[in-house]
């Protein structure tokens, strides 16, 4: 037993919404919050801690190594691509992750790009902004292509919780949904399109998979050449996902309708970053990795991280990842 309160340290509350409400854990503890930490300043941040909280601060094994009280790595999300969990296993630490807590906010998010590229909202209140409408002299006109939901296909890749809400709504919306098989996969059963297949009959593509070894560039220029050219493509998963160069050409090039992204590869991306180019184009949108963060969603977050902590303190840690 301790003779101390426990330390916890936060090392990015300002990846969450200041009007959300982060409890204090029902146990003897003192925590140290950083609104934001750069990676040279982890080492020295989490030196004495026993419980760290991160969000999108990378922990690396160097980092580790010298915070010799370290016990638990509480993610303040569902990604752990920011933690070396070997260095964790290998050491004992505990990490534990947020699960389940945008299972309406991403998808909703997801929709909102489609609605919005499928039938050109932003080009059409660009152009309105810029007198188009005046200029028609009557009381509509049709610059940009409008097409309904109902009725085509749409595409998913991951077929989590996440993959699971969308396939949901996109029925309800009247959509033929077709869940991928893993790229160069077989064996998964019916209820799988192969993923060539899948590209090549959807009308809509999503991505609601992790980022990993297996799934970087998992749609890059072979891919999109498979797409319909009037496909929409929209990822509020990962960046990395879908190589930015490669999508940055087939937009240009016409090869694809549209695209609709909340995450870029990197986080915040420079004003000549491939995907920030592309917002001359009136059938691509960039949101700031915010389809997560409905204020609901948040919320959720924040208790859920404090559970995590309780829980492992109680000596019933949940949500472990390593």
């Amino acid at each position: 037993m301790l003779d101390r309160p426990l330390r916890l340290v936060f090392l990015d509350r300002d990846t969450i919404s200041p009007d959300t409400r982060l409890r204090a854990a029902g146990f003897d503890h003192e925590l140290i919050i950083h609104g934001r930490t750069t990676r040279d300043q982890v080492a020295e941040r989490i030196a004495d801690a026993d419980i760290v909280i991160t969000n999108k601060v990378p922990v690396r094994q160097e980092a580790i190594e010298q915070a010799p009280n370290l016990k638990m790595i509480a993610l303040a999300a569902t990604g752990t691509d920011n933690v070396d969990l070997q260095a964790c296993k290998a050491r004992g630490i505990v990490v534990s992750n947020i699960r389940g807590y945008a299972v309406h906010s991403v998808p909703e998010h997801t929709f909102a790009l489609m609605f919005a590229l499928r039938r050109s909202i932003v080009a059409y209140r660009d152009s309105v902004k810029a007198g188009r409408w005046y200029d028609a002299q009557q009381f509509c006109y049709f610059d940009y292509p409008i097409k309904d939901l109902s009725g085509s296909t749409l595409g998913i890749i991951g077929e989590g919780a996440l993959g699971q809400s969308v396939a949901a709504i996109g029925r309800a919306l009247g959509m033929n949904v077709l869940f991928a098989a893993r790229k160069g996969g077989s064996g998964q059963g019916s209820l799988y399109t192969p993923f060539e297949t899948m590209l090549a009959q959807s009308d809509v593509i999503t991505l609601h998979c992790p980022l990993n070894d297996q799934t970087r560039d998992l749609i890059a220029a072979p891919e999109l050449e498979l797409m319909k050219r009037d496909a929409l493509l929209i990822n509020t998963a990962r960046g990395g996902l879908v190589n930015e160069l490669a999508l940055a050409e087939a937009l240009r090039a016409g090869k694809i309708g549209g695209a609709g992204f909340d995450v870029a590869v990197p986080e915040p991306p420079e004003n000549n970053h491939p995907l920030v180019q592309l917002l001359e184009l009136p059938n691509f949108i960039l949101t700031p990795h915010v389809a997560w963060a409905s204020a609901e969603a948040i919320q959720g977050l924040a208790d859920q991280l404090i559970d995590n902590i309780e829980a492992f303190q109680r000596g019933q840690p949940r949500n472990v990842v390593a």
